[in-house]
């Protein structure tokens, strides 16, 4: 058993039951994570797709349970009405519709979304910037539109449209999000082993790094011996070694 798990099971058996189970959760997630980072890149993007999917097939489903009511008063688009009469019709259905219709939307929103940023994040060894958040969201707006029907019978038009409006509201919230949690200068320079630390359910190492002034330029000459001297635990050393060799490994397979 590694000192992790060890810290957490001595953590574990002074709380409450909600608080094991939560710990209990938040365990197997890490080790489910770790588990996917070393399967190949398409296991992975499969892995993470379907699981926020169905993550967001549940939460359309019960967004839709209260909007099925709004939907069902809608009249039908009549045989001779104007086009864009009928694509605003459509438009409002797509997003007011039945618990099947809203948990197939959001399932598609949320399941693409998070496949490209996995995909973007493995391949550009696990950097996660407001370029795959605007890709991630352009491929989700662009998918959705087609799925829903929003875009009436301009489909490729309209999904090009709506992805590049996705793209652009994600773009705006992800640089609002960083004005309003604007890192201090000194954290800019462990951004990469912050991420890194996340990834793996090790935050609480980040102010060993800090210690012994492990910035991202140093993270591809990490040894067990620069880890062991800011009093890194031999299990999380490992972790940390394998994930560095693993993102050293995908970049040099791209050149």
């Amino acid at each position: 058993m590694s000192t992790t798990q060890q810290q957490t099971r001595v953590a574990m058996g002074g709380a409450g039951p909600l608080v094991q189970v939560q710990a209990k959760l938040k365990e197997v997630d890490v080790k489910v994570k770790q588990w996917l980072r070393k399967q190949p890149i398409a296991v992975e993007v499969a892995a993470v797709t379907l699981g926020s999917a169905a993550q967001g097939g549940v939460i359309g489903a019960l967004m839709g349970s209260f909007t099925q009511d709004m939907a069902a008063g809608m009249p039908p688009a009549a045989p001779g009405m104007n086009p864009q009469a009928a694509a605003s019709l459509q438009q409002a259905k797509a997003f007011t519709g039945g618990p099947l219709m809203q948990a197939r939307n959001f399932a598609v929103m949320t399941g693409v979304n998070a496949g490209i940023t996995c995909a973007m994040k493995r391949l550009r060894g696990g950097v996660e910037d407001v370029q795959t958040s605007m890709v991630a969201a352009f491929g989700s707006g662009a998918v959705f539109s087609v799925v829903s029907g929003v875009g009436g019978t301009n489909v490729a038009g309209n999904a090009l449209t709506t992805g590049i409006f996705f793209a652009l509201i994600q773009g705006g919230i992800y640089k609002v999000g960083q004005n309003f949690t604007k890192p201090p200068t000194e954290d800019l320079l462990y951004a990469q082993a912050k991420s890194m630390l996340s990834t793996l359910g090790l935050q609480r190492y980040e102010k060993n790094f800090k210690k012994g002034m492990l910035t991202d330029m140093t993270l591809p000459l990490l040894n067990d011996s620069a880890l062991r001297d800011v009093r890194i635990p031999p299990g999380p050393r490992l972790l940390i070694l394998d994930h560095v060799k693993r993102n050293q490994d995908a970049v040099v397979g791209k050149q």
